[in-house]
Parts: structure tokens; sequence; C-alpha cells
């Protein structure tokens, strides 16, 4: 029979390269591919970044060690338009991005995933911490086995086609075990750092880039408390996030934070931390993998609001044009538009949608 073919995604990090490593073992027809995803000369200069000069050099190395064929594929133009201007685009709307999740969604598994079925290839497959699990010839996306790095909240944009077409070879895996493999296979990657940033913000200030994106965003505005007081002035809403209470720019007896954003007056709004709390939570944009249509009598889940947070209880509704509302048990801080919502049964990925802005018109509603 002639072998199944494996393509491997590669950042060039010690969790694709095991990835890769272990599937050749395995007997698959593997090969490797690692995406420049912006300007390689800057990517260099930032060797903790997913993805950077120094990241396809590694990736390049596992591949001659190992003993498979590796492409590096230029998908900058694509990686700006999907990610990068989305994510200052975002910003402009006074929202907090995740461009993880619509990298993943975007550049990785819609066109990537379309190289690789190109490439005549059987599978896509990834170092991400998340589990792909067969029920009924069906197959479900779970979260990671190891809860500190399970990565399923990153991952809820994926549809049923392309969870199909992907395995995830780590998802059993914890970091320590993957480590142990990558030195076990004599990787030079076994003990390389894991990245913290994101990949393109090589100084790890979001705001910077998106003033260098968007110059006209720089716009000041009031700082406004939510009794209606003008209480300061800033430079920019980009420069803020909902949660935020540290640098505001303003004194009070009181401690204050950042509770909404509103770019179409400018205005920057706080209030005291009792402010915070939500419990209803407007999402649009929504991808379900449940086994059964989402609709509007509810159904009980477990929901991450941010990706450092845990799950908590919540009830979901269907709403019109492809959104949910989402009533959770129990208000929860700090919840921000831009973030994702992901609904779980259990340790199953049931679908989620992205976050919207409609925060004090939603709460306390009820289906």
């Amino acid at each position: 029979m002639t072998k199944q073919r494996a393509i491997v995604a590669m950042s060039g990090g010690v969790d694709s390269s095991v990835v890769a490593a272990l599937l050749h073992t395995q007997g698959y027809d593997v090969v490797g591919i690692t995406l420049q995803l912006y300007d390689h000369g800057a990517a260099i200069q930032k060797a903790k970044a997913c993805c950077a000069g120094q990241d396809i050099q590694d990736a390049k190395n596992v591949a001659e060690r190992i003993g498979f064929p590796h492409y590096v594929l230029d998908y900058e133009s694509r990686f700006k338009q999907s990610v990068i201007d989305d994510f200052a685009e975002s910003y402009l709307r006074g929202e907090t991005p995740v461009p993880c999740i619509r990298c993943n969604q975007t550049v990785k598994f819609r066109d990537l995933l379309q190289t690789a079925k190109d490439l005549g290839g059987d599978f896509l497959a990834t170092g991400h911490y998340v589990q792909r699990l067969e029920n009924n010839g069906k197959a479900e996306l779970h979260q990671g086995a190891d809860a500190a790095k399970d990565q399923s909240y990153f991952l809820f944009t994926t549809t049923q086609e392309q969870l199909d077409f992907l395995r995830f070879p780590l998802g059993g895996n914890s970091k320590e075990q993957t480590r142990a493999l990558a030195a076990q296979f004599g990787l030079s990657v076994a003990e390389k750092p894991d990245s913290q940033d994101i990949c393109f913000v090589p100084t790890g200030h979001y705001s910077d880039l998106v003033q260098k994106l968007r110059p006209e965003a720089i716009v000041a505005g009031n700082i406004v408390h939510l009794d209606g007081r003008i209480l300061g002035t800033h430079e920019g809403i980009i420069h803020y996030t909902v949660g935020q209470r540290k640098g505001l720019g303003i004194s009070s007896p009181e401690p204050l934070y950042v509770i909404a954003l509103k770019p179409e007056t400018r205005e920057v709004v706080v209030g005291g931390v009792e402010a915070l709390g939500q419990n209803c939570v407007s999402v649009h944009s929504t991808n379900w993998l449940g086994d059964t249509p989402l609709d509007d009598t509810g159904l009980r889940v477990s929901v991450k609001v941010r990706s450092t947070k845990p799950p908590v209880p919540a009830t979901v509704f269907a709403g019109d044009n492809n959104t949910a509302r989402v009533i959770l048990d129990e208000p929860q801080q700090g919840i921000s538009p831009g973030q994702a919502c992901v609904m779980y049964d259990e340790t199953r990925v049931l679908g989620g949608g992205w976050i919207g802005r409609d925060r004090h018109e939603a709460r306390g509603a009820r289906g």
C-alpha cells in the first residue's frame, strides 16, 4: 500500500518539530511546510516569535536530520490582509483582538490546508495541544489532555470539514513529554523556549504597530466616568483595553478600571471594579461543531470568555444571522469585545463566537 502523506505545519518550534519526527518514524510520507508570514529581515531580529527567520532555519534543520522534504511558502501578503490588517482594524473598533485565532482560521486552516490537499496530503498535522477524537465515525474537537497547555480556545473557528482533515498528534501529551520526545529524536530544538509574544509585534507594544499601520487612529478623546464626569483626556483608545487598571493617566481616590471603549465618540469609559461584572455576552460570527444545531431554547454549556480564564457554566441561545446570546450563571469581569467566547461540553469544543460590543444593552437579558 502507498504510504499516507502527512503534511506538517512546522513553525520551527519544538512542538511541530516533534510532530514531524513522530509521524516520520511511524511510517508516514512526511512533507514539512513552514510559512513565511512577514518581513524576513525583521523576523530575524525577533528570535522568540514564531515563524521568524531563525525558526525557518530550525524547521529546515529538523527536516534534514530526520530525512523528509521541507518547503518554505511565502504567505506574507495573505497574513497581512487576513491577520495584521484585521488586528489593526479591530483595535480601531474598540476591541481587543486575538490574532492567533484569526491566523488559525484563515492562513493555516483555510489557505495552508488547501495547499496540503493540493500537495496530495491525506491530512494536515499541527503541534497544537488539542485532541481530535472519533465518536460514532464523527471527528470531535476536545481540549488537550494537559490543561496547562490546552489550545482549544484558539481553534474554535475550526469547521467540521477542516477537522476531518486535521490531526493533532500531541493532544494527549504534556509539554514535558513532548520535550522528552524531542531529545529522544536528537532534535536541536528540544530545549527551545516557547514563543511568548504575538509573532508580528516585535516590541510587545501593540499600540505602536496599530499607530504605524493606521496613523489616523491616534485621535485624542475624553476619559469619562460611568456617572458622566469627564476625568481627563487620552491620546487614542488603542492604548486601552476593557479591564485595564494601570496606566489610565488619571488620578482618583478609588481604583478605576476601563469598562468600555466608544470609538464613535472617542471615549474611554471608566468605573469601579463592581461595574466590570457582566452576566450576558452577545457573540457574532458563530461556528458550531455540536451534534445538533444551536437553537433559541437554550443549551447548558461551559464557556471561556478569555484564553486565560477557566470555563464557567452558562446557557447559550441562538440568535439571528449567526449570532448567539450567552447567559452566565455568575457575572464575570473583564469581558472584552474582540475576544472569543468558546463553548464546551466537558472537554469537547461545541463551538463559539466573537464577543460583540453591546455589553450594557445585553446585561441581564434572558431568553
